[in-house]
């Protein structure tokens, strides 16, 4: 009796995590991989040198200069200029979750996600400038 009591929790803990991820959350997800494998190609010494021509990249979804920054990621990731860092494991990794994550911003995506900011040297500094609303910027005036 302990066993099928174990075996039907363990079963709905399960299917409980079943539920497909939203088209936010796998944008959220994917960027999130994209980083982690552009800093392992910055590590690692057979990408060191491929990693060098690549541009700095920060991702910020909720940036309106995400299209084009993994576009402009995307080919000069696919032009390399040395032939070898093309076809490396890691890079061709790289190239298709930056290509998956702008196929899925473009196409699937394109009306669920919200722009928050339009600071383009954000996602290649990583550091954003703070981004007043009029609310904001009332309540600033009022305490001058």
């Amino acid at each position: 009796m302990r066993l099928a009591a174990l075996m039907f929790l363990i079963s709905v803990a399960l299917f409980a995590n079943c539920a497909p991820p939203t088209c936010y959350s796998r944008i959220l997800g994917l960027s999130k991989e994209i980083m982690d494998t552009l800093e392992k190609t910055h590590k690692y010494n057979r990408t060191k040198q491929c990693a060098e021509f690549l541009p700095k990249m920060f991702l910020d979804v909720h940036n309106s200069c995400i299209m084009a920054k993994l576009r402009d990621f995307l080919y000069i990731a696919e032009n390399l200029p040395v032939e070898d860092c093309r076809v490396r494991p890691l890079m061709v990794r790289l190239k298709r979750k930056v290509r998956a994550l702008y196929v899925i911003i473009n196409r699937a995506c394109f009306r669920d996600l919200v722009y928050l900011t339009d600071d383009c040297e954000a996602l290649d500094t990583g550091y954003s400038r703070p981004r007043y609303t009029e609310d904001r910027l009332q309540l600033l005036e009022e305490t001058d």
